[in-house]
C-alpha cells in the first residue's frame, strides 16, 4: 500500500488535528502509511495584523489547497471554521470527523466568569463575531486585538495585563489547557463560528481511493451540521470581516440551526432559528440566512462591506 501524504499547517493545534485524523485512518485501514507534511499559509506569516483587515478567503488554506491540486499531498486537514464556504474547483470535502464541543470559553487572569468582569475590562480577541456579541451584552468592555496560536494568546493575556481572553473550547481541550478555563460561555451569549470544533479533510474530487478510505472515518451527523452552517454562511457571503455565527445540532431525526448577523459594535443584531430533516441540511441553512436577510440583516451587511471599500 502506498503512503498517503497529509498536508497541514504547522501550529501545535493543527498538528494535533492532523495526527488525530491520521490515527483514525490508520485504525480504519490497517497497514496504511501516512506522512504528514507541514505547509505554511499566508495566515501563519502575517501575525501583526487583524484578520478582519487582511481578508480571509483561504487565508489559512490556500497554500495547502494548491499542494493538493498539484498532487504534492493527497489530503488536507483543516479546522472547518478556516475553510472557505466555497471550495476550489477540483476539490471536495472527503470527511468531517466527530465534533468537539463547539462553544467558546473565557480564560480570566483573575479567575472570574464573564458576569464578574469589572466595568471596562480589557478582553483579548481578534474575532469580530466575538466582539459584536460580547458588546451587545457588555458595551463597556474594551476589546484588545489578539492573534497567534493558543500558547501565544495565553502568554499575551499575562504580558499585556488583560482581564480575560476568549478562545474556542475545542482548541483549549485538544492542547490540554482545560484547567485554565474559567467559564464555558453559553450559546445564548456567544454563538460559535461556522464549523467551530469540527475538523474537515479535503481531497481532490477525482481521488476515489482516498475518498473511500475517508468514508470510514466520516461522522455523518457532524458533516450534516457543518453543511447547514456553511450553507448559511455562503448565502450571507461572510467571513472574518463580518460578525456572523451559526450552530447546527442534530437530535434524533431533527436538525436545528441557530444563526446570527450583527453590526460591528453589537448594537444591531439579527438572530433566528430553523429546524428540519437532517438530509435537508444545506436547504435549512440557506433558508435561515434568507430569513435574516429579509428581516433586515441585508442592511447591516451592506453597511459593514461599505466600510471596507
Amino acid at each position: 500500500m502506498s503512503t498517503l501524504r497529509l498536508g497541514t499547517r504547522g501550529s501545535k493545534l493543527a498538528l494535533w488535528q492532523a495526527n488525530h485524523v491520521a490515527d483514525l485512518l490508520r485504525r480504519a485501514v490497517p497497514g496504511l502509511e501516512i506522512a504528514i507534511e507541514v505547509i505554511k499559509t499566508q495566515g501563519d506569516k502575517i501575525l501583526d495584523v487583524s484578520l478582519s483587515k487582511i481578508g480571509d478567503k483561504g487565508l489559512f488554506t490556500k497554500e495547502i489547497e494548491l499542494a493538493l491540486l498539484d498532487k504534492r499531498v493527497d489530503l488536507a486537514v483543516h479546522s472547518m471554521k478556516d475553510l472557505p464556504s466555497v471550495l476550489q474547483p477540483g476539490l471536495c470535502l472527503g470527511a468531517v470527523v466527530a465534533r468537539e464541543n463547539p462553544r467558546d470559553v473565557l480564560l480570566s487572569s483573575h479567575g472570574s466568569g464573564f458576569a464578574e468582569l469589572p466595568r471596562g475590562a480589557r478582553v483579548g480577541t481578534s474575532s469580530l463575531r466575538r466582539i459584536a456579541q460580547l458588546k451587545a451584552v457588555r458595551p463597556d468592555l474594551n476589546t484588545v486585538d489578539l492573534r497567534g496560536n493558543v500558547d501565544t494568546r495565553i502568554k499575551k493575556m499575562q504580558q499585556q495585563g488583560l482581564h480575560a481572553i476568549v478562545l474556542a473550547y475545542a482548541g483549549i481541550k485538544r492542547l490540554g489547557y482545560e484547567e485554565l478555563i474559567t467559564e464555558v460561555l453559553p450559546c445564548e451569549l456567544l454563538l460559535p463560528a461556522v464549523g467551530q470544533g469540527a475538523i474537515g479533510v479535503e481531497i481532490r474530487s477525482d481521488d476515489e481511493n482516498t475518498a473511500a478510505m475517508l468514508a470510514l472515518i466520516n461522522h455523518e451527523a457532524t458533516r450534516l451540521e457543518v453543511l447547514a452552517e456553511r450553507s448559511f454562511l455562503r448565502v450571507l457571503e461572510g467571513g472574518c470581516q463580518i460578525p456572523i455565527a451559526a450552530l447546527a445540532q442534530i437530535e434524533g431525526d431533527k436538525l436545528s440551526i441557530s444563526g446570527m448577523v450583527a453590526s460591528l459594535d453589537g448594537s444591531v443584531k439579527y438572530q433566528g432559528d430553523l429546524q428540519g430533516k437532517p438530509e435537508k441540511a444545506e436547504e435549512i441553512g440557506r433558508d435561515l440566512a434568507n430569513q435574516l436577510l429579509a428581516a433586515g440583516a441585508r442592511e447591516v451587511l451592506s453597511e459593514i462591506r461599505g466600510l471596507g471599500e
